[in-house]
């Protein structure tokens, strides 16, 4: 039986790729169940450093399956209910997790792949593949996070422009406003994502980590809050064997050694 999602793990680095071509990898409820289960595992093994997620074929994610949602015995939005709650907990899980999440976007990213894209740390795209939101066009509104991260890297107004109008973002307009990371030849998304991730795996995990959640925090905690939890946080990275590794690295005037405390 063909595996739905497929995860190859070399070294520290676990590639999580859809795997559903045939439907541009769109997600219908047992995918995403999986999919779902796979993040959370992953999340917690101490012997990943950064996770990779892309798409098998020519797609990244098309979004969610629209004929099996239209199928569904209790009506689509019944349907919608019940997936976008497992979309949903993906999604917090790629918030959450103290580690690199990195999209490699191999073809089209649009729906809840768009969605997706967004919701990683970093993405990387290939040079043909494009970014759509794709809900607007089809009566629908954003979903998976699409409308919390999307004014957040472009602002507001054009936030607004894509939902509205939602036209194709092609890769070089998509490295102009912001919405990736860095654009690759075609047949390299994958690749050059793996080369990020490992680069980053040989930061402090644990700086990341404690970096990443407070950026991610820093859009719904109070400004006081907010600096309290930076300081909690930058002694506890000071105490931990990763800061202590930092300091001395300074002091000796030497590369640090991170992760092996």
């Amino acid at each position: 039986m063909t595996e739905i999602i497929k995860i190859r793990k070399e070294g520290e680095i676990a590639e999580v790729l859809l795997n559903r071509p045939e439907a541009f990898n769109a997600f219908h409820l047992d995918m995403i169940e999986r999919f779902s289960s796979d993040l959370i595992t992953l999340a917690v093994d101490d012997n990943i450093g950064g996770i990779v997620i892309s798409g098998e074929g020519k797609a990244f994610c098309a979004g969610g399956d629209l004929k099996w949602a239209i199928g569904f015995p209790h009506g689509p939005s019944v349907a919608f209910y019940e997936l976008a709650a497992r979309f949903h907990q993906a999604i917090i899980e790629i918030r959450r997790m103290r580690k690199p999440v990195i999209a490699a976007v191999n073809g089209i990213a649009a729906g809840a792949g768009f969605s997706l894209a967004l919701a990683c740390d970093f993405r990387v795209m290939s040079h043909s593949a494009i970014l759509r939101q794709g809900y607007t066009s089809n009566g629908l509104c954003i979903n998976g996070g699409g409308t919390f991260m999307l004014p957040r890297l472009v602002g507001l107004a054009r936030a607004l422009e894509i939902t509205a109008f939602d036209s194709p973002i092609s890769s070089e307009q998509a490295l102009a406003w912001g919405l990736t990371t860095k654009v690759v030849e075609n047949g390299h998304a994958l690749e050059e994502a793996v080369h990020m991730a490992r680069e980053l795996a040989m930061c402090s995990r644990n700086s990341f980590g404690w970096s990443k959640q407070l950026l991610t925090d820093s859009f719904n905690t109070p400004f006081e809050t907010h600096l309290e939890r930076e300081r909690l946080g930058l002694v506890s990275c000071a105490a931990h064997p990763d800061g202590k590794e930092g300091l001395r690295a300074f002091v000796e005037k030497r590369k640090p050694e991170f992760n092996i405390g």
